[in-house]
This record gives C-alpha cells, structure tokens and sequence, in this order.
C-alpha cells in the first residue's frame, strides 16, 4: 500500500507552495529544518487523505516516516493519530511504541505539534509518565519538544504537575523553539488556572528566556503583562 500512497502524495505536490514551505520551516544550511523535502500539500488535504486508507497498516506509517518528503512523514503521523484514536489497548499499545522508536523521523515542529499530545500525551495519561522525563533529557531537539507537547493533553483534563515539572527542567534549554513550545504550553496552563502559572512564574520569571516568557503571558491584562516584562512582580 505504501507505493499507492506515495504516489497519491506526489499527485498531489505544488511546487509553489513547496517553495514557501522550504522558506517557512527553515530548510536552509544550518537551521532547525536544514535539507528537509516538500512537495507542497496543505494539513487539511492531508487530514481528508487518511479517509482515504483507513487500513493502512504500521508497516505503512514506517515507511512514510523514513521518507525524504515532510508530508509524508506528516501523513504518517496523522494515520497513527487517527489509528489510535480508534485502537483498542493492545493496538494502541502497538502505536505508541511504534512513535516513540522513530522520534528521528518526528523531527520538525510541526510534525510535534500535530501528534504527540494525541498519541504520548493521550497513551500516557494513565500510565507512568517517565518516558516524558527521558525525553526532556534527551539531546534531541524534537525529542524535548515531544516531552513539553504531549503534556498538551494532560492540560486539557486540568492536570498540570507533568507541564510545569518538565517547563521547569527546559528553563535553560539552547534551543528557541523549544523555548517557544514550553511558553505556549505554561500560557495553556494559565488560560486553565491563571494562579497556578503565575505561581510559576513568580519562582521562574527572572530566568526565563524572553520569548518562553511572552508566550506565557500572552494572554495576561496589558498592565500585568508589562510588569513581568520589565521585572516589577
């Protein structure tokens, strides 16, 4: 099924909007999404596309996360999505181990974003999380931001030790997309409990790196906003 597949993908690419992609996911020598492929397909088509082949198998989605092509791996990310969704325990089981043996292929913001709240987030909202903590230790940029993602889904049904434990632990992390995820999860944080992200930040806010800081605050009345910027809390 992987041949039809890809060449479902291919009929589909736009090399203009390819173009666009390149520049927007920073493709170029040296930054984040360096050498990476892509034909051009936006997320909805995509997402109407797994109608397409509800039975792909795993085998399938392994093969398109191998692939060159960022929409493939993409496609393949929402097929797990939509797979597990639907799974019983031991599919899912299957599913999750599957995502997290092929995280090098997981490997751009977007492709984070789109899954790992769904599947990690979701598998492990009843199991220990300590997989999050190996990622949030791990060299691997998107492996961190898997770890600080998929806690999306525990912020969603008001639990928020996970998000706020491994913020705490990315407070000094090099990278700024991974600054960008961890304050955009701290500001879902406050749009559930604003009290408990400003608890946070009242420990955490001086050492913060500037844009994690602004994602968190985002939403916070001008004036409170202002005085975490300028230091006055």
């Amino acid at each position: 099924m992987i041949d039809f597949i890809t060449s479902r993908l291919e009929s589909l690419s736009d090399e203009t909007y390819a173009g666009n992609l390149q520049w927007f996911f920073k493709t170029g020598p040296g930054e984040y999404g360096e050498g990476d492929r892509f034909r051009g397909i936006r997320v909805p088509v995509l997402r109407k596309l797994c109608r397409e082949y509800p039975h792909a198998g795993l085998a399938d989605v392994v093969g398109l996360l191998a692939s060159p092509w960022h929409e493939d791996r993409l496609f393949g990310l929402l097929l797990l999505v939509e797979r597990y969704r639907t799974a019983d325990d031991v599919g899912r089981e299957e599913i999750y181990d599957t995502y997290c043996s092929h995280t090098l292929n997981i490997n751009n913001w977007d492709l984070v974003d789109l899954s790992a709240p769904q599947i990690v987030g979701r598998h492990l909202q009843v199991r220990e999380r300590a997989p999050l903590y190996s990622f949030a230790a791990s060299g691997s940029m998107w492996e961190r931001r898997i770890a600080i993602v998929s806690t999306l889904h525990f912020i969603k049904q008001g639990e928020f030790i996970d998000t706020l434990a491994i913020a705490d632990r990315l407070l000094d992390d090099p990278e700024e997309l991974i600054h960008k995820a961890t304050g955009w999860m701290l500001r879902e944080v406050g749009k559930k409990e604003q009290p408990v992200l400003e608890f946070f930040l009242q420990q955490h806010y001086r050492r913060m790196p500037r844009v994690m800081l602004r994602y968190a605050i985002e939403r916070f009345p001008e004036e409170l906003r202002q005085a975490y910027l300028k230091g006055l809390k």
